[in-house]
Formats: structure tokens, C-alpha cells, sequence
């Protein structure tokens, strides 16, 4: 979920070994912009222009679909780390990870990064995956934060630092996924 530490994970994680970096957010992005919308800076879906791309997205069932397909695609050329919601359910292979994260620790980490009081952050993650939480049902049927049943791995990472998180994480690559 938002300010669980995946962008930070998978970009870490990219860069240590050596592959690409996909994020749902930035291909999200590209389908706002290709549809006339001003995506600009750190913080974007909190803006007003953000929240309003959202909303529309809620109502077209397509913008998800041409994102998540370009990102099967990228997937299918291989040497990927995705930071998607919805790709661990669509994409058959791969190592799956979910990161566990408390609301009000996430709150506190969108907060700091985006410059944003917590309270204003705790409202909009919840209004947010709300939205995300039902396109994903409506779309593909499946429940994001409820069905862990495409991961490979769940971490607990509300008591680690993010280099605590990234550390864990390659152990479990190099040690089980790589041998």
C-alpha cells in the first residue's frame, strides 16, 4: 500500500541487481498526461488536478487496463522489478513481496515525504485505496490488502528502516531465490 516502502524497495532493489524499475504510479502518469492532465512534481496525486485524474480513473475501467497491459508487456522482455498494485495478481511469474505496513506508520512516512501533515496524509491514502481497492474488485476481482495469495513473501516492516527492509529482502533473494 502508499508509504509502505515499495518504491523505495523496488528501486533498491533494481539498482543492486542490476535490472529496470517500472512503477504503476509512473505509467498511472503517462495515461494522465496522454490524457491532457498537468502531472507535475513530487506529490502529484494529492493535488486537486491528482485526485480528479483518480476519480475519472475510477469511472474508466480503461485506464487501468492499457497500464497494467504495457506493464505485462515490459514484463514478458524480463530484467524487471515492478512497483505495481495490481501486477503480483496478473503476472504469472516473478517474486512476489508485500510489504506490511500500519496505516498511521504509512501516514507518517506520506506525510514527510510529500510535506504534508499527518492528518492530511491519513485522509488521503484512505481516500486513495478506497478508490484503488474497488477499481482492482470491479476490475480483476481480486481484494488489494485482503488476497496475499500471489506473494511469495510478506514482511513486516513497521519497526525497520528502509535499509533494514532493502537488507532482508536481498538476503532472501540471494539465499532462496537466486540459488
Amino acid at each position: 500500500m502508499a508509504g509502505s516502502g515499495k518504491s523505495t524497495l523496488a528501486k533498491r532493489i533494481a539498482q543492486h541487481y542490476g535490472l529496470k524499475y517500472s512503477s504503476g504510479g509512473d505509467a498511472l502518469k503517462a495515461v494522465a498526461l496522454e490524457m491532457g492532465y498537468s502531472v507535475s512534481g513530487k506529490g502529484w496525486w494529492e493535488t486537486k488536478e491528482g485526485l480528479r485524474f483518480l476519480e475519472e480513473r475510477s469511472r474508466n475501467l480503461e485506464i487501468d487496463r492499457r497500464m497494467d497491459q504495457k506493464q505485462l508487456e515490459w514484463a514478458e522482455k524480463g530484467g524487471i522489478v515492478f512497483d505495481s498494485w495490481a501486477i503480483p495478481w496478473l503476472l504469472k511469474g516473478g517474486f512476489k513481496v508485500w510489504l506490511e505496513a500500519s496505516e498511521i506508520v504509512r501516514a507518517k512516512r506520506v506525510a514527510e515525504r510529500d510535506n504534508l501533515t499527518v492528518k492530511e496524509a491519513l485522509r488521503f491514502l484512505r481516500e486513495k485505496e478506497a478508490m484503488t481497492k474497488r477499481i482492482y474488485k470491479r476490475l480483476y476481482g481480486f481484494s488489494l490488502g485482503k488476497d496475499f495469495s500471489p506473494f511469495h513473501l510478506i514482511m513486516d516492516v513497521n519497526f525497520l528502516s528502509k535499509d533494514e527492509v532493502f537488507e532482508a529482502l536481498r538476503l532472501v533473494i540471494d539465499r532462496f531465490v537466486l540459488r
